[in-house]
């Protein structure tokens, strides 16, 4: 079953984790959200639900400045070619629709079949930026509670120099 805004906030609050949360219009993609982002200090994410050529699943954040390989970070996590997942499956596993991912998404994979890679340049942010399971709200959340988070959900990041990982050896 999908978790719900509500579910994610009763998780946070339940580690005893504080956030700050912005209500805008909803947005769809990184430029759309450029709009809301003066409100809210700290590093603002992309966020990709993809899929290897293998059929596993994969939740990509970075920071959403960095260019997304997907080819080299296939190779550097080990995965087969990487394709954008479909919506469906993006439903299905994460619960959220297209515009809403974010690894507060993966509250609702209860069976760990997503894998996660995070941008290691997050972690020295002030602050991170992510949908809180709707694109009409953007929730900050300091990086060490995210990590928090994270062990909660039993989920450990593979943590990836996304900035790079262009330049990265193709071997």
């Amino acid at each position: 079953m999908a978790a719900t805004r509500e579910d994610l906030f009763a998780h946070l609050a339940a580690l005893g984790i504080g956030t700050e949360t912005l209500e805008h219009p909803p947005v769809f993609t990184v430029e759309e959200a450029r709009s809301v982002h003066g409100r809210l200090p700290g590093a603002h994410t992309k966020n990709l639900f993809l899929k290897d050529k293998a059929g596993a699943l994969w939740l990509a954040s970075m920071r959403e400045e960095v260019a997304a390989d997907l080819k080299a970070l296939a190779r550097h996590v080990g995965a087969k070619r990487f394709s954008f997942a479909s919506p469906e499956l993006l439903l299905e596993r994460l619960g959220v629709a297209p515009g809403s991912v974010s690894p507060f998404a993966l509250l609702s994979d209860t069976g760990r079949t997503v894998s996660f890679a995070l941008d290691a340049g997050l972690l020295r942010a002030p602050a991170l930026n992510f949908h809180p399971l709707t694109n009409e709200a953007t929730t900050a959340i300091a990086p060490a509670d995210f990590l928090r988070f994270l062990e909660s959900l039993n989920v450990t990041p593979h943590l990836v120099d996304f900035a790079g990982l262009a330049g990265s050896d193709p071997r």
